[in-house]
Protein backbone atom coordinates (compact mmCIF):
# COMPACT_ATOMS: atom_id res chain seq x y z
CA UNK A 1 0.00 0.00 0.00
CA UNK A 2 2.35 2.64 -0.90
CA UNK A 3 -0.13 5.70 -2.42
CA UNK A 4 -3.27 6.39 -0.11
CA UNK A 5 -6.63 8.75 -0.67
CA UNK A 6 -6.59 11.12 2.60
CA UNK A 7 -10.45 11.66 3.01
CA UNK A 8 -10.01 15.11 4.07
CA UNK A 9 -10.12 19.20 2.43
CA UNK A 10 -8.55 20.86 5.91
CA UNK A 11 -5.29 22.20 4.62
CA UNK A 12 -4.01 22.09 8.39
CA UNK A 13 -4.29 18.07 8.56
CA UNK A 14 -3.51 17.29 4.90
CA UNK A 15 -0.45 18.78 5.69
CA UNK A 16 0.29 17.16 9.10
CA UNK A 17 -1.13 13.73 7.78
CA UNK A 18 1.60 13.68 4.71
CA UNK A 19 4.56 15.10 6.80
CA UNK A 20 3.76 11.82 8.81
CA UNK A 21 3.36 9.31 6.32
CA UNK A 22 6.67 10.45 4.27
CA UNK A 23 8.64 8.39 6.13
CA UNK A 24 6.48 5.20 5.47
CA UNK A 25 7.02 5.25 1.92
CA UNK A 26 3.01 6.36 1.45
CA UNK A 27 2.36 8.83 -1.21
CA UNK A 28 -0.40 10.62 0.52
CA UNK A 29 -2.77 12.19 -2.29
CA UNK A 30 -5.57 14.61 -0.90
CA UNK A 31 -9.29 13.64 -2.55
CA UNK A 32 -9.46 17.05 -3.93
CA UNK A 33 -7.09 15.57 -6.22
CA UNK A 34 -9.79 13.21 -7.83
CA UNK A 35 -12.80 15.97 -7.34
CA UNK A 36 -13.98 14.13 -4.03
CA UNK A 37 -16.60 16.21 -2.23
CA UNK A 38 -16.48 16.27 2.02
CA UNK A 39 -18.53 13.40 2.87
CA UNK A 40 -20.87 13.88 5.77
CA UNK A 41 -20.32 13.63 9.46
CA UNK A 42 -23.75 12.97 11.09
CA UNK A 43 -22.80 10.63 13.78
CA UNK A 44 -22.05 11.38 17.30
CA UNK A 45 -18.43 9.46 17.91
CA UNK A 46 -15.00 10.52 15.90
CA UNK A 47 -15.14 6.96 15.42
CA UNK A 48 -18.26 6.75 12.81
CA UNK A 49 -17.40 9.92 11.46
CA UNK A 50 -13.98 8.60 10.13
CA UNK A 51 -15.18 5.49 8.80
CA UNK A 52 -17.57 7.01 7.00
CA UNK A 53 -15.38 9.84 5.45
CA UNK A 54 -12.80 7.20 4.82
CA UNK A 55 -15.36 5.22 2.80
CA UNK A 56 -16.81 7.58 1.11
CA UNK A 57 -14.00 8.58 -0.40
CA UNK A 58 -12.08 4.97 -0.74
CA UNK A 59 -16.03 4.69 -3.08
CA UNK A 60 -15.15 7.59 -5.37
CA UNK A 61 -11.48 6.87 -5.93
CA UNK A 62 -10.55 2.92 -5.76
CA UNK A 63 -7.99 3.83 -3.60
CA UNK A 64 -7.12 2.74 0.10
CA UNK A 65 -8.56 5.42 1.99
CA UNK A 66 -6.96 7.35 5.46
CA UNK A 67 -9.57 9.44 7.23
CA UNK A 68 -8.78 11.53 10.40
CA UNK A 69 -11.64 12.40 12.84
CA UNK A 70 -10.79 14.91 15.66
CA UNK A 71 -11.29 17.41 17.63
CA UNK A 72 -10.90 19.38 21.07
CA UNK A 73 -12.88 18.08 24.16
CA UNK A 74 -12.82 20.51 27.01
CA UNK A 75 -14.32 19.18 31.02
CA UNK A 76 -15.95 22.49 31.73
CA UNK A 77 -18.08 22.26 28.73
CA UNK A 78 -18.88 18.50 28.82
CA UNK A 79 -16.83 17.18 25.93
CA UNK A 80 -17.85 20.00 23.57
CA UNK A 81 -17.05 20.74 21.49
CA UNK A 82 -16.11 17.26 20.50
CA UNK A 83 -16.97 16.24 16.91
CA UNK A 84 -18.57 19.62 16.59
CA UNK A 85 -15.44 21.10 16.64
CA UNK A 86 -14.78 22.27 13.04
CA UNK A 87 -18.07 23.90 13.08
CA UNK A 88 -18.83 25.01 16.49
CA UNK A 89 -19.57 27.89 15.93
CA UNK A 90 -21.92 27.69 12.48
CA UNK A 91 -20.56 26.58 8.69
CA UNK A 92 -20.61 29.89 6.96
CA UNK A 93 -17.16 31.16 5.30
CA UNK A 94 -14.01 29.72 4.57
CA UNK A 95 -11.61 27.86 7.29
CA UNK A 96 -10.01 30.56 8.44
CA UNK A 97 -13.25 32.49 9.50
CA UNK A 98 -14.73 29.68 10.87
CA UNK A 99 -11.21 29.01 13.53
CA UNK A 100 -11.52 32.50 14.23
CA UNK A 101 -15.62 32.40 15.20
CA UNK A 102 -14.88 28.73 16.86
CA UNK A 103 -12.21 30.23 19.07
CA UNK A 104 -14.10 33.11 19.90
CA UNK A 105 -17.18 31.37 21.01
CA UNK A 106 -14.54 29.00 23.08
CA UNK A 107 -13.32 31.37 24.92
CA UNK A 108 -16.35 33.27 25.41
CA UNK A 109 -17.34 30.02 27.09
CA UNK A 110 -15.00 29.31 29.27
CA UNK A 111 -14.37 32.73 31.12
CA UNK A 112 -16.14 31.51 34.23
CA UNK A 113 -15.27 28.36 33.61
CA UNK A 114 -13.31 27.10 36.70
CA UNK A 115 -11.89 23.79 35.48
CA UNK A 116 -9.63 24.91 32.26
CA UNK A 117 -8.16 21.21 31.15
CA UNK A 118 -8.57 19.81 27.55
CA UNK A 119 -7.59 17.17 25.80
CA UNK A 120 -7.29 17.03 21.94
CA UNK A 121 -8.26 13.45 20.10
CA UNK A 122 -7.79 11.90 17.20
CA UNK A 123 -9.05 8.34 15.64
CA UNK A 124 -7.70 7.58 11.78
CA UNK A 125 -9.02 5.00 9.74
CA UNK A 126 -7.21 3.25 7.32
CA UNK A 127 -9.44 1.27 4.61
CA UNK A 128 -7.78 -0.69 2.06
CA UNK A 129 -10.80 -0.57 -0.09
CA UNK A 130 -14.37 0.48 0.97
CA UNK A 131 -15.91 -2.67 1.89
CA UNK A 132 -12.91 -3.48 3.90
CA UNK A 133 -14.18 -5.49 7.08
CA UNK A 134 -11.42 -5.21 9.04
CA UNK A 135 -10.20 -1.51 9.31
CA UNK A 136 -7.20 0.01 10.69
CA UNK A 137 -7.98 2.16 13.60
CA UNK A 138 -5.45 3.95 15.99
CA UNK A 139 -6.29 6.96 18.03
CA UNK A 140 -4.15 9.29 20.44
CA UNK A 141 -4.85 11.46 22.64
CA UNK A 142 -3.06 14.86 23.77
CA UNK A 143 -3.75 16.65 27.38
CA UNK A 144 -3.37 20.76 28.25
CA UNK A 145 -6.08 23.16 28.96
CA UNK A 146 -7.32 26.10 27.71
CA UNK A 147 -5.64 29.20 27.91
CA UNK A 148 -8.15 32.74 26.94
CA UNK A 149 -5.55 35.19 25.29
CA UNK A 150 -4.21 33.13 22.05
CA UNK A 151 -0.37 32.88 21.13
CA UNK A 152 1.55 31.46 18.59
CA UNK A 153 1.16 32.16 14.89
CA UNK A 154 1.68 27.86 13.84
CA UNK A 155 -0.97 25.00 13.46
CA UNK A 156 -4.54 25.69 12.96
CA UNK A 157 -7.89 25.52 14.79
CA UNK A 158 -7.81 25.98 18.50
CA UNK A 159 -3.83 25.73 18.89
CA UNK A 160 -3.71 29.22 19.94
CA UNK A 161 -5.63 28.55 23.01
CA UNK A 162 -4.51 24.84 23.80
CA UNK A 163 -1.66 25.10 26.40
CA UNK A 164 0.45 21.82 26.42
CA UNK A 165 1.35 20.45 29.43
CA UNK A 166 4.13 18.72 28.20
CA UNK A 167 5.94 21.79 27.54
CA UNK A 168 3.96 24.82 28.81
CA UNK A 169 3.62 26.24 24.82
CA UNK A 170 0.23 26.41 23.07
CA UNK A 171 -0.08 24.24 20.01
CA UNK A 172 0.79 27.04 17.77
CA UNK A 173 4.01 27.97 19.68
CA UNK A 174 5.24 24.36 18.69
CA UNK A 175 7.24 23.47 15.28
CA UNK A 176 5.66 21.97 12.94
CA UNK A 177 8.48 18.85 13.53
CA UNK A 178 7.47 19.06 17.80
CA UNK A 179 3.90 19.45 17.20
CA UNK A 180 3.80 16.46 14.47
CA UNK A 181 5.89 14.24 17.35
CA UNK A 182 3.69 14.73 20.19
CA UNK A 183 0.42 15.70 18.93
CA UNK A 184 -2.79 13.44 19.06
CA UNK A 185 -2.17 12.79 15.65
CA UNK A 186 1.15 11.61 16.09
CA UNK A 187 0.35 9.54 18.07
CA UNK A 188 -2.28 8.25 16.56
CA UNK A 189 -0.42 7.96 13.10
CA UNK A 190 2.90 6.51 15.11
CA UNK A 191 0.08 3.96 16.21
CA UNK A 192 -1.07 3.25 12.58
CA UNK A 193 2.38 2.95 11.32
CA UNK A 194 2.87 0.19 14.10
CA UNK A 195 -0.03 -1.52 12.55
CA UNK A 196 0.87 -1.80 9.10
CA UNK A 197 4.21 -3.08 9.87
CA UNK A 198 2.93 -5.71 11.61
CA UNK A 199 0.36 -6.52 9.00
CA UNK A 200 3.98 -6.27 6.23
Amino acid sequence: MNRIVIASDNPGKLRELRALLQPLGIEAVPQAEFAVTEAEEPHFTFLENALAKARHASNMTGLPALADDSGLCVAALFGEPGVHSAHYAGRDGGREERDARNNAKLVEQMRAAGDTSAFYYCVLVLLRHADDPTPIVADGTWHGEIVLEPRGGNGFGYDPHFRTRERGLTAAELSAEVKNRVSHRGKALAVLAARLRDDA
